[in-house]
């Protein structure tokens, strides 16, 4: 990967209705560490010198400034968030430079991605075009119906996170396009206005997406675990 140049985009509009606190989730502490900067600390670690851009709602850029202040924070710059997360994606590449063979798109809320993982995933974007993070579907589902519901098999579904990572030239002219609906992550975007597939690399059970307080009671657990 030393010769693939890396851009980082760490997506952070989260709002905190969902948490029930007045401070928007991505600033929470765990461990002393406000959610947000343990993500793009990681994401220093695993590409050195990548630039790293985070992007916030206006209305809390200025607050991010002073509150990262505080707290040990590894180099990136920010910009404005738009009115939905394919827009908020779209501002974020176009703060990224054209030096970058790759770019990776990851939710700010989820900090506990590892380095290897992340890496492994963009190593499989360099050989393909385009990578995601998944795990299997441990629980049962079932699809709901006109007539009830039926049961899913749960060996076909796989869980879908982030990083996604892929070919910079490729991103770039998916999303020079109009955002749609059915537009719910980056992959989808790029399989909906490209050629391209999107490959599967395995993901990790610990990288959790923090939403709502009983996540913040499992990235407590998780956060503890890392220190031994």
């Amino acid at each position: 990967m030393e010769q693939r140049r890396v851009g980082v985009i760490i997506v952070a509009g989260g709002s905190g209705s969902r948490m029930g606190g007045s401070m928007p989730k991505q600033f929470a502490l765990v461990d002393g560490l406000p959610i947000l900067a343990r993500t793009i600390n990681t994401f220093a670690r695993a590409f050195a010198g990548a630039k790293i851009v985070v992007v916030l709602p206006e209305s809390q850029i200025d607050f991010w400034k002073n509150y990262s202040a505080r707290f040990t924070v590894s180099r990136h710059s920010i910009t404005a968030g738009g009115e939905q997360r394919f827009h908020s994606v779209k501002r974020g590449i176009e703060a990224l430079t054209d030096a970058v063979d790759l770019i990776a798109v990851h939710d700010g809320v989820r900090p506990f991605a590892s380095v290897e993982m992340i890496r492994r995933v963009a190593e499989c974007a360099a050989e393909t075009g385009a990578a995601i993070p998944v795990t299997e579907a441990v629980d049962s589902f079932r699809v709901t119906t006109q007539t009830g519901s039926e049961v899913i098999d749960r060996s076909k579904l796989r869980i879908v996170q982030t990083p996604q990572i892929f070919e910079a030239s490729l991103l770039r002219a998916a999303y020079d396009t109009e955002y749609q609906q059915s537009f719910t992550d980056d992959a989808s975007v790029v399989e909906q206005t490209t050629p391209c597939r999107v490959t599967l690399c395995a993901g990790e059970r610990n990288n959790i997406k923090i939403t709502t307080p009983e996540d913040m009671v499992i990235a407590y657990a998780i956060a503890e675990s890392l220190k031994s």
